[in-house]
């Protein structure tokens, strides 16, 4: 049984805090067999992490923003463009052969994409029903129980960002130690998860950041204006 975080970004996201070195070094200090670098929009993180050198296996993805929320996609290297359609995306992930995850489906300020689809479970692989980034946990819950009733594959991430939460959210996948396998193998439902909640302060103080760093952009806009 394998020991994955399958959701964590670098500074190559816009928000993330910690170096694609500091990211598996801390990976492998936790114990994890393998770890899924999801930078938002980009693939140069996973890029850079799969010319490392580390006992870690990097499972390379992204994490896109669509129109309707974000989605995760695994086992691709190439950029998938942000702003699109759901459908779309998950259409364009597919013909890469990209595994689609659904992560933070409901959590109202994290751009969950169940809130404003209802069948968005219904066209991933799996969803994500323990995220390390909480504050009461209802959102986990409501996932958990919602994608359990539809038959689908449960999975957990820290979604760090910062390499002192990696590992808080982990997967345990029944699979051979290489990529093709494990997201086989989280296809066919063959995994379980959990975790551990990460510091409310630091959750805030990112989501205070990721806030005002909207502000500063919509104000540049209206200024270019």
């Amino acid at each position: 049984m394998l020991t994955c975080d399958l959701h964590v970004h670098t500074n190559f996201s816009k928000d993330g805090e910690s170096s694609v070195e500091e990211i598996l070094k801390r990976a492998e200090e936790v114990g994890l067999d393998a770890i899924a670098i999801t930078d938002h929009d980009t693939v140069d993180g996973a890029t850079r992490a799969l010319a490392c050198k580390t006992p870690v296996l990097v499972i390379p993805g992204i994490e896109v923003s669509t129109k309707q929320g974000h989605l995760l996609v695994l086992g691709v290297t190439e950029v998938i463009p942000a702003g699109l359609d759901i459908t779309t995306t998950v259409e364009i992930a597919r013909r890469m052969g990209g595994l689609l995850i659904l992560p933070h489906p409901y959590h109202r300020w994290r751009h969950g994409v169940a809130l404003r689809r209802k069948a968005g479970m219904a066209i991933v692989d799996a969803v994500e029903v323990f995220n390390s980034r909480y504050i009461v946990g209802s959102a986990n819950r409501k996932a958990a129980k919602i994608a359990r009733r539809l038959g689908m594959p449960c999975v957990g991430g820290s979604d760090a960002h910062n390499a002192k939460f990696v590992g808080f959210g982990r997967t345990f996948v029944d699979a051979e130690l290489n990529v093709p396998s494990i997201l086989k193998a989280i296809r066919d439902g063959k995994v379980s998860c959990g975790g551990k909640k990460t510091p409310l302060r630091t959750y805030t103080r990112q989501s205070l950041s990721n806030t005002w760093r909207r502000i500063k952009r919509i104000t540049r806009r209206v200024h270019l204006r």
